[in-house]
This record gives C-alpha cells, structure tokens and sequence, in this order.
C-alpha cells in the first residue's frame, strides 16, 4: 500500500493551500481515509476524515475552513485548507483505514509520508 500525500507549501496567514493524497495498492473505495498533522515538538492529532460512504468529520479547529474531498474513481484523496492560520503549520499525513473512521493514530492502517504545510504570520 502507498499513500502518497502532495500540495505542502509555505503560504502567509490567510492563505489556501490543496494538499492531495493518490492511494495505490488498496481497495480505495472500501477505506475510511483521514489527515492528520504533527507540528514540531507535538504528538500527531486528527484534522479530518471521510468514510467510504462519504460522511465527513473534522477537528473543531478547522470546521469551517478545511474541506476533504475523496474520489474513488481516481483512488485520491483531498484536503482544501482556507484561512489558513500559522498554528496550521504541521506535517500533514494521509491515512487509511479499513474498519472506523480514523479520529485517532491508533486506529490507522495505512500511514503517507507527509508534506509540510508552513503558515507564516
């Protein structure tokens, strides 16, 4: 399995970035996927999930700004973050996971490599 996660950048307060995650190797289309985030010196936390079925959830911090998106057509997942603020600024995972909808670490299958979301003030 791969989970290849892009779209990281530096961006100022304010700003959007669209981070992409393209799956292989997995039936997609059968797993919850989800993003989490570890900032530097921090333990990784949830930031958002979709089921198969495409029921959403987020972290209260980002309710309102973030979207994720999922095709299961093109096996890919998305995350749009808006008004992104420097408190976003984390190493940002995709992840999968066959059974739950993946709310925490512990309950993740399937683990990106991450990309680096960087929100100057």
């Amino acid at each position: 399995v791969q989970l290849q996660a892009s779209g990281g950048g530096l961006v100022q307060a304010g700003g959007s970035l669209r981070l992409s995650c393209a799956a292989s190797g997995l039936t997609f289309s059968r797993y919850d996927m989800g993003w989490f985030r570890q900032a530097p010196g921090k333990e990784r936390e949830f930031v958002s999930a979709v089921s198969s079925s495409g029921t959403t959830h987020y972290r209260d911090s980002v309710k309102g700004r973030f979207t994720i998106f999922r095709d299961n057509a093109k096996n890919t997942l998305a995350l749009q973050m808006n008004s992104l603020r420097p408190e976003d600024t984390a190493v940002y995972y995709c992840a999968a996971e066959s059974l739950l909808l993946p709310t925490t670490p512990e309950q993740v299958d399937y683990w990106g490599q991450g990309t680096l979301v960087t929100v100057s003030s």
